[in-house]
């Protein structure tokens, strides 16, 4: 998961250097977000015919040492490629196949393991997503401030190393086998019922509102809110990640007793609400406060999700995640990409009643960032009555969520 938390919260971190060294625009940068999930999205659906049919060992091996691959050629390949940017999308669809394949395993790695609280596990697992992020965040940025922008090869390059020790430790652990060919939910019986297009119309609101927020985070904190790079990183981006690990890690060993339903429905209120903060309020330390809380309360909606579906289909295999992962990346891919082409239309003219609010932005794509985040806040909203409607799916199937 830390492997997965690197490979796409890495780039984030470059999109002001890449966009001043070879001049690409934020829709350009966005466009890698998308290709990134989009990858993902197609290797998650080729992943549902394979997954339930081999052991998951080659197939982790595998993700571990394609992120590595991909970090070096999206480091190094600008050399052998038409252009930089031909070379940086190549590095980027190469480690997004990797992390595909993480993203398709380690839920259902997880859900194979015997447990007595499985959404308390899975909320744990997934902690370690932003525990990843809140770690390449620091040491990255750390390193971009002590060495240059221009480094930034050499600092993409030495994180490889970790997916590489990794490709290595998976040889030796021993891994469960993810579903029982002969005892599993199929596609087939679980696509009769509403529950399955609720849970993946769920996951992609998810996805969209928490990679928009985590994407698009330190070109937000400094071209909207006027701070520095090393601020941009090491406080705005990194107190949002701080906040997700916070979220994830209490409701693994506290909230997971709870109702699920009510705390997904609380998550998606306040996280459009704190969305809402980031884009509307003048004031840049508030904002700041409210990247941070965002983070807390967007926490628990990807895993929330998942935990939903593997309540709902408790003997589903790795086709079940591999199909909400698909769903999840759709909305990743999209909406960082629309919200890199809303602050390019925008440019720094906003609606008037938003100019009421927070004035003009005086960098380029200011005022168009805070106008993307609106439109993402819309996603958290729609989730509330789209869990709703799963509730009652379950309940007149007999498999309501408490």
């Amino acid at each position: 998961m830390f492997i997965q938390a690197l490979v796409i919260n890495i780039t984030p971190l470059l999109f002001i250097p890449l966009r001043e060294e070879f001049g690409l625009t934020f829709e350009q940068i966005g466009r890698l977000v998308l290709v990134n999930f989009a990858t993902q999205m197609l290797v998650d659906l080729v992943c549902t015919a394979v997954a339930d049919r081999v052991h998951p060992r080659p197939l982790i091996v595998l993700a571990n040492a394609l992120a590595a691959a991909g970090l070096w050629i999206f480091a190094y390949g600008a050399n052998h490629f038409a252009s930089p940017y031909a070379g940086m999308m190549a590095g980027t669809i190469v480690f997004s196949v990797g992390c595909g394949l993480l993203e398709v395993l380690l839920s259902p790695i997880i859900n194979a393991i015997p447990s007595a609280n499985k959404s308390a596990s899975m909320a744990v697992l997934h902690a370690f997503y932003p525990i990843g992020k809140v770690a390449v965040i620091v040491a990255t940025g750390l390193a971009l401030f002590l060495l240059g922008s221009a480094s930034w090869p050499w600092v993409m390059a030495a994180w490889s190393v970790l997916p590489v020790l990794n490709t290595l430790a998976f040889f030796l652990v021993p891994l469960p086998r993810l579903a029982d060919p002969d005892n599993r939910h199929t596609l087939r019986e679980m696509a009769r019922g509403r529950a399955l297009y609720l849970l993946l119309l769920a996951m992609a609101m998810a996805g969209a509102t928490e990679v928009t927020i985590a994407q698009w985070t330190s070109a937000y904190v400094e071209t909207a809110l006027g701070y520095s790079k090393v601020i941009a990183d090491l406080v705005g981006f990194a107190l949002f990640g701080l906040g997700m690990v916070a979220g994830r890690l209490w409701f693994g060993w506290k909230g997971s007793h709870g109702n699920l339903n009510r705390v997904m429905w609380i998550s998606a209120a306040l996280s459009g609400l704190t969305c809402l903060a980031m884009a509307l309020l003048p004031s840049p330390a508030l904002a700041l406060l409210a990247t941070g809380l965002s983070g807390v309360f967007v926490s628990m909606l990807w895993p929330g999700t998942i935990s939903l579906a593997a309540a709902r289909f408790p003997l589903a295999g790795a086709s079940l995640f591999a199909f909400l992962a698909a769903a999840g990346d759709a909305g990743a891919a999209l909406m960082p990409w629309l919200a890199g082409l809303i602050t390019d239309h925008a440019g720094n003219t906003l609606p008037d009643w938003m100019q009421t609010l927070v004035g003009q932005g005086s960098e380029t794509g200011a005022a168009g960032l805070r106008l993307a985040y609106v439109v993402t806040a819309l996603w958290p909203f729609l989730m509330i009555p789209v869990i709703s409607w799963l509730n009652r799916a379950a309940a007149c199937d007999g498999h309501a969520v408490s």
